[in-house]
């Protein structure tokens, strides 16, 4: 058996070698448009198919890739509302949407997506929504209910709303069919491919980051912050897609310098499959097979059954975290803090359950409260309460968490802090985010970032663990 693996490897390492050297030296015609690192995308594909060839049928569609990509080159998505930012911003947010029996939710979805951020956070982001349905009508409703309700947005250059026309997308006849889908189900499928390609292509050079979500989900307060404290931890880290739902294509985070080759992607394979599997094939070939994923979900879907054919699909995200995460947990742990204790007040009070609170006469900038578990635990939700519950007085009006890891078993602190959120009107309350890594916090750092005018009532740091 052993034997039989080892000819089984060096056969499939042979047949991508001399696949790589035959493009290097012979282009072959279906692909000398693409360049190097394409091609050898493409080598890679068809070894991975000779060696199993019922994993995939891809291989006849590279010969459309030409036309394909020409077509990307003669297509100006039109926009319909708004304008593009003057600066380039951190995130773009795009949403494709078209009709649906049951009536739109794309307005609850806007309405959602700004409700649930800051006007801080609303600063580093746009909104790129792309109206996908040739019904002239219907686009002259949505046009005209967008305008109205989010002209604010409109205003400031955070929404976008765009259009590509019918004779720019490939032809949605005779198309193949597969995984046992209708011929109906594969033409609405087929075209979702192409309307998020249009709308990624659309978005490509006006921001960093791109988020995809769909046009029916309700999204997580402070979903943005939650998204930029992850980016800022795996700024320098190799991926290609950070999860932050489980749905469909909801909540798939990508980097802009990476959209391209998806829309190319996506374009060759149109026809083949829904774009959620197709994202799992390109994840394959760029050798990222295992998703990221990260928890708990920041959106969930509106409804419980898919748009198309009235077929029920359960579309709830099971790791969505609930409204009552219920009581915090607070478990066994040391406090460490750089203020001045007030006489007659207790350190230990700012972590207790009861009714007791930590006070501080006075604070400087860069002073910090930290409470080290005793043992590291998943904590998915901290609470900060600071200032007097009567009358809102000495609040920590300018502060920020931080979670802290630990690599050096450190008594006192931490190795290796991420961002959680600010304190906003002396108050924190979030959700923490994790992947399925299982790394676990041990310190939880309370830091004061500009010295407040007097002293500071820290009434709870609570700790919600799994």
């Amino acid at each position: 058996m052993k034997d039989f693996l080892w000819i089984f490897i060096i056969i499939a390492t042979v047949m991508v070698f001399s696949i790589f050297f035959f493009i290097r030296e012979n282009p072959f015609d279906t692909t000398s448009f693409l360049s190097l690192e394409e091609k050898e995308m493409v080598a890679w594909q068809r070894a991975r198919m000779q060696i199993d060839p019922d994993r995939t049928n891809h291989l006849e569609t590279f010969k459309n890739m030409q036309k394909n990509l020409e077509l990307l080159k003669n297509v100006n998505s039109r926009i319909l509302i708004g304008a593009p930012p003057v600066k380039k911003k951190l995130l773009t947010i795009g949403i494709s949407s078209v009709q649906h029996p049951r009536g739109s939710s794309l307005l609850d979805t806007l309405q959602s997506l700004f409700f649930a951020s800051s006007s801080s956070e609303q600063k580093h982001f746009i909104v790129v929504v792309h109206l996908a349905d040739p019904d002239p009508k219907w686009l002259g409703q949505m046009i005209s209910s967008i305008s109205t309700l989010f002209k604010p947005y409109i205003q400031a250059r955070q929404l976008i709303v765009i259009n590509t026309p019918l004779k720019s997308y490939l032809p949605l006849k005779d198309l193949k069919k597969n995984l046992h889908d209708s011929p109906a189900y594969v033409a609405f499928s087929s075209k979702q491919n192409m309307d998020y390609a249009f709308l990624m292509n659309f978005a490509t050079n006006h921001s960093d980051y791109f988020l995809m979500i769909e046009d029916d989900v309700k999204c997580a307060p402070g979903f943005v912050t939650q998204i930029v404290t992850i980016v800022s931890a795996w700024e320098n880290k190799s991926w290609l897609t950070l999860n932050f739902s489980q749905l469909g294509f909801t909540g798939k985070l990508f980097r802009t310098r990476d959209l391209p080759c998806l829309v190319h992607f996506l374009f060759l394979f149109y026809q083949e499959m829904p774009c959620d599997y197709l994202l799992a094939h390109f994840h394959d070939l760029l050798m990222q097979p295992t998703p990221i994923q990260f928890f708990p979900s920041l959106f969930q879907h509106m409804g419980n059954s898919s748009f198309f054919d009235g077929k029920f699909n359960s579309f709830k995200d099971k790791e969505i975290e609930e409204n009552d995460p219920g009581s915090p947990s607070n478990p066994a742990a040391s406090i460490y803090t750089s203020l001045k204790v007030a006489n007659g007040s207790v350190l230990m009070n700012a972590y207790s359950l009861d009714k007791n609170f930590f006070y501080t006469k006075s604070a400087e900038a860069g002073s910090h409260l930290t409470v080290v578990l005793d043992v590291p635990a998943k904590v998915f939700r901290v609470q900060v309460l600071t200032g007097s519950h009567l009358k809102n007085k000495n609040q920590l009006e300018e502060g920020h968490v931080e979670l802290g890891y630990d690599a050096t078993n450190r008594i006192n602190d931490c190795d290796d802090y991420i961002l959680l959120g600010l304190l906003e009107n002396g108050t924190l309350n979030k959700q923490v985010l994790s992947n399925e890594s299982g790394k676990k916090v041990k310190c939880v750092r309370l830091l004061v970032t500009a010295t407040p005018p007097s002293g500071i009532i820290i009434r709870h740091i609570n700790l919600w663990i799994k």
